[in-house]
């Protein structure tokens, strides 16, 4: 059999589940670590609940995902997890699902597990939101998921320094409303409004425009030119306020493509 009609023979069993995500409908991807509990409390041991060496690990994953030849606007991170979200107008891949999904896992699984130096794996998949508002929602979703993994692993490792098992220490927060998390917490001298805004709400990243001074190869002189880096928030805003900067960097104009994306942070 010739090769051509070998490769069009065998072809078809690699793209015939292709899926593609129709024009005009976003696309947000979540990242996922893989056994990270184990990772981070075990093989690396980061100090429990956070520790800012995570953080800045995820945080610089999100920011690599963010320059790896997509069109992100926006990423967000807390706990283990990475969210992106592509420009409308993205059509790398032809909008394959299978083509998003697997590349974004293997570039955040290299980038990370070459920043912690151990390996690491990521999972990924895309939700297909068909308007701004369910992309808000989203984004509000994880923010306030955020919320309530930070006090139920606070509460869960304050039962851990007091001498209680995994067991027991996961039973005695199980089924506690916000208000007896809170209490709990208070009682053992522990705000939970004073704690750092990224560990209840995480960190969001995003583009900003930037003027620079450089000097001109040809003719030696200085010229101010405009270039897009990356903006850190670690203190993103709560609830209403959220869903209106989630809507803000969606619907702002576009930056001008003449503006070269870089990452200065």
């Amino acid at each position: 059999m010739k090769f051509d009609d070998l490769d069009r023979k065998m072809r078809v069993y690699e793209t015939v589940a292709d899926y593609c995500v129709l024009p005009g409908v976003h696309m947000v991807a979540r990242l996922d670590g893989r056994s990270f509990t184990r990772l981070t409390k075990e093989i690396c041991k980061f100090e429990a609940p956070f520790d800012l060496r995570f953080r800045d690990l995820m945080v610089t994953t999100a920011e690599g995902l963010m320059t790896c030849g997509f069109r992100v606007i926006y990423a967000y991170t807390q706990s283990d997890e990475i969210s992106l979200l592509f420009d409308l107008d993205e059509r790398q891949f032809g909008r394959k699902l299978r083509k998003f999904n697997s590349t974004l896992a293997g570039e955040a699984s290299a980038r990370f597990s070459l920043l912690l130096g151990n390996v690491a794996t990521f999972d990924c998949r895309i939700s297909q939101l068909p308007n701004i508002g369910l992309v808000v929602d989203y984004f509000r979703w994880r923010n306030e998921d955020a919320a309530r993994n930070a006090m139920s692993a606070h509460c869960y490792w304050m039962s851990r320094k007091q001498g209680l098992d995994q067991r027991a220490a996961t039973a005695k927060s199980y089924g506690l409303s916000v208000g007896q998390m809170n209490e709990f917490l208070f009682q053992q001298g522990i705000n939970f409004n004073d704690l750092p805004n990224w560990q209840k709400r995480g960190v969001g990243l995003s583009w900003e425009s930037v003027e620079l001074v450089t000097t001109n190869r040809k003719t030696g002189d200085e010229v101010a030119v405009r270039r897009q880096r990356i903006k850190r928030n670690f203190d993103l805003p709560m609830k209403d306020e959220y869903s209106r900067y989630i809507e803000a960097l969606i619907t702002k104009p576009a930056n001008d493509e003449r503006a070269e994306k870089i990452n200065l942070s």
